[in-house]
């Protein structure tokens, strides 16, 4: 077997023992990683607000510029409904204060250089040869449960589409 058929092998072995995303209903992995301002975040920092955790490939890039405006131009709607908005990639945190510099971002972008939180929620994917977040995100509730799954999300419409799932599950609650 050559070194290729070997790394070919291994490759489709990962693949196979990839962890599943958490599902709705189940409690939200905890976690804690650098931000953009180098400080540590975690999970437990946001108990008693909503969460809306996404994972995302690559910054600055088109599609994760798209999500992250959009995200950002509804961050007040967001901040109504007690929600805060947390972006996790496997990018540096250098490479978070750059696009949030960019690009104007005010929210959390978290830094998962070493994969541990991005396969703790089965985000974990490939383009070509590269490792990067798959475009998934959770919404937790206030007591840190999974309330909402979304995989493989376009990001054109997805901010819209958290906000209006955010006012379903807070009118079924009150």
């Amino acid at each position: 077997m050559c070194s290729s058929d070997l790394a070919l092998l291994l490759t489709a072995g990962a693949a196979l023992y990839a962890a599943e995303p958490p599902a709705e209903g189940t409690k939200a992995p905890g976690f804690t990683l650098k931000s953009q301002e180098g400080k540590d975040v975690s999970l437990a920092d946001f108990k008693g607000k909503w969460v809306v955790l996404y994972f995302y490939p690559k910054d600055m890039t088109p599609g994760c510029t798209i999500e992250a405006h959009n995200f950002q131009r509804d961050q007040p709607q967001f901040d109504k409904k007690n929600a805060v908005i947390v972006g996790v990639s496997l990018d540096t945190v250098d490479s978070h204060v750059q696009f949030c510099t960019k690009e104007n971002l005010t929210f959390k972008l978290l830094s998962d250089p070493q994969h541990v939180v991005t396969e703790k929620y089965g985000s974990l994917g490939s383009f070509g040869t590269m490792q990067v977040a798959n475009r998934n995100t959770f919404l937790i509730d206030p007591k840190g449960t999974i309330r909402k799954v979304y995989l493989k999300v376009d990001p054109n419409p997805h901010s819209k589409e958290v906000l209006a799932e955010l006012d379903d599950l807070q009118r079924k609650s009150d």
